[in-house]
C-alpha cells in the first residue's frame, strides 16, 4: 500500500508540459544562450546548471537596476520556464528585484526525470549559482515557491539560517494530504511541508485561493498557523489554483511585503553601522 500511494503521489506532483515550450539555443551575435520562441531580453540571462545528482537545469535570472532582494523562484506544476518568463519579468520590474527562476529535472530543456530528490538538487544548483555568479548573499534572498515547488522550496528554507523571506504561493501541505484528508504524516509521503515549516525562522507569507480546486485553502491556511515568523497572509476570494496573478491584491500585497523586508533590512544595517561606529569610539 505504502509504495503503490508514494506512486501515486509522484505522479500528481510531476506534469511537465510536453512538449516543452522553448528550447535552448545560442545567439548568433552575442554568443549568450537564449531562449527559442521567446522574446529574449539584454537584461535575462540564461544558465545551464549542472546539479549535485547529475542534471543539467536550466535557469532564468532577470536582473533590476536597483534591486535589493533576488527572488528564487520555485513554478508549480504543468509549467516550464518559457511559459513563466513573461511573469518573472513583470515581477523583477513591479517589486523592484532581481528574479531567478529554474526548470526542474525533466521539465523544459532539463534533463533527468522530475523526483522530489532531484528537486531539492534542483534548488539548490539555481541558489549556488545566485551566489557564484552574482555574489547574491543570504541575507538577501526570498525564497518563493507555488504549489509544488513550495517543497524545494521549504526544503532549502529550512537549511538556510539567514534567509530573508519565504513566500507561499498555493502551497501544499504534503503530496499525499493533497489525495486523501490524512491526519498524520506517512514515511513514504512526498513535500512533507506541514513538518519543515516549523524550521523556517524567517518571516513567511502565504497567498491562497479560496476555491482552489487542486490544493484546498486549508493548507496554507494551517501552513500560516504553524509559521513562526508570520507575515499578513492573502486569501484571495474567489481565487483558484493557477489564477491569482491575475487578481490587483496580489502584486499589491507582494509589493507590500518587498517594502516591509527592504525597510527591516535598512533598518538592520544602520544598527550594525551604529555598534561599529560605538565599537571604534570606546576602543579609541
Amino acid at each position: 500500500m505504502g509504495a503503490v500511494t508514494s506512486t501515486v503521489a509522484a505522479r500528481f506532483a510531476f506534469f511537465p508540459p510536453t512538449p516543452p515550450s522553448y528550447k535552448v539555443v545560442k545567439d548568433q551575435i552575442t554568443g549568450k544562450l537564449i531562449f527559442s520562441d521567446v522574446l529574449n531580453r539584454d537584461h535575462v540571462d540564461i544558465h545551464v546548471l549542472r546539479t549535485k545528482r547529475g542534471q543539467d537545469i536550466v535557469s532564468l535570472y532577470v536582473r533590476h537596476p536597483s534591486a535589493r532582494l533576488t527572488l528564487l523562484y520555485s513554478h508549480g506544476n504543468a509549467a516550464d520556464l518559457g511559459q513563466m518568463h513573461e511573469l518573472f519579468v513583470e515581477l523583477s520590474m513591479h517589486l523592484r528585484v532581481n528574479v531567478m527562476g529554474y526548470d526542474y529535472s525533466g521539465y523544459g530543456a532539463s534533463t533527468g526525470k522530475p523526483s522530489e530528490a532531484n528537486t531539492y538538487a534542483d534548488i539548490t544548483a539555481a541558489y549556488e549559482c545566485l551566489e557564484r555568479e552574482y555574489g547574491v548573499q543570504q541575507e538577501d534572498v526570498v525564497l518563493y515557491g507555488q504549489s509544488v515547488g513550495s517543497g524545494p522550496t521549504l526544503n532549502l528554507a529550512a537549511r538556510l539560517p539567514r534567509l530573508r523571506a519565504v513566500v507561499l504561493h498555493s502551497a501544499i501541505l504534503s503530496g499525499l494530504r493533497v489525495m486523501y484528508p490524512v491526519k498524520r504524516t506517512y514515511w513514504f509521503d512526498i513535500y512533507k511541508n506541514i513538518d519543515k515549516i516549523g524550521q523556517v525562522n524567517c518571516p513567511v507569507l502565504v497567498m491562497h485561493g479560496t476555491r482552489d480546486e487542486v490544493v484546498d485553502c486549508s493548507h496554507g491556511k494551517l501552513l500560516w498557523d504553524l509559521c513562526k515568523n508570520k507575515y499578513e497572509p492573502l486569501w484571495i476570494k474567489g481565487g483558484g489554483h493557477c489564477d491569482l496573478e491575475l487578481y490587483p491584491q496580489y502584486i499589491r500585497h507582494l509589493r507590500k511585503f518587498v517594502s516591509s523586508l527592504e525597510r527591516s533590512s535598512l533598518t538592520k544595517s544602520r544598527s550594525r553601522k551604529k555598534f561599529s561606529l560605538l565599537g571604534r569610539t570606546i576602543s579609541a
